[in-house]
């Protein structure tokens, strides 16, 4: 591997970094994004017991916002039990920007790499076919950094798609859990107004 570094030059090593932040981040997503840590399953009939029990209180609001980016969402909800359906429309939907942001996290960074990276690729090619033409010379030609132009363009050009490919794959992956969480919070905050306005039971 180290041989393939020096081999590839120093156009490699931003690419290198933006293979481990990558890394990094779909690590860290794959484990933040899980429905159940997310919006767990059984959240929603155990706040429909809480209120058949005589309602919520502070400290029940308190458990809410601990419990889950979802508990967040229905602690907003009924910190307005008492106003209009509208209001607490509003106030759910407020708190939902907020928990969308938060599933959005380094999403934005992991679709960065994946769109730079093949352009990273390109710089080190570029830099390759610089040195590669720069070994022909008046009185004949390097062979010696002829080889090294072709090995640091062909490197880098490997090395962008190696890195853009997986980045892409998990960033749409993400977005496309994203948006389902996103869904199936809104669903289950619509389903909470309705059990509080007597609309469902």
């Amino acid at each position: 591997m180290w041989e393939i570094i020096l081999a590839a030059g120093w156009p490699i090593w931003p690419l290198i970094i933006a293979s481990i932040i990558a890394v990094a981040i779909i690590v860290e997503r794959l484990w933040a994004l899980r429905a159940e840590l997310i919006a767990p399953s059984n959240l929603l009939p155990e706040v429909q017991r809480w209120l058949g029990q005589g309602g919520v209180n502070k400290e029940t609001l308190i458990k809410l916002q601990q419990h889950s980016l979802l508990g967040q969402i229905f602690a907003s909800a009924l910190a307005n039990v008492d106003s209009s359906r509208e209001v607490m429309k509003e106030a759910i939907e407020e708190s939902g920007r907020a928990v969308a942001h938060k599933l959005e996290k380094y999403l934005t960074t992991l679709g960065t790499i994946a769109t730079v990276s093949p352009l990273l690729g390109l710089l080190g090619t570029v830099i390759g076919m610089v040195e590669l033409f720069g070994a022909f010379t008046a009185t004949g030609h390097d062979v010696a950094q002829f080889a090294r132009g072709i090995s640091v363009a062909l490197y880098n050009t490997a090395g962008g798609i190696v890195v853009a490919v997986p980045a892409m794959i998990f960033y749409r992956y993400f977005r496309g859990k994203v948006d389902g969480l996103i869904v199936e919070m809104e669903q289950q905050a619509v389903k909470l107004v309705e059990l509080i306005h007597g609309e469902r039971k």
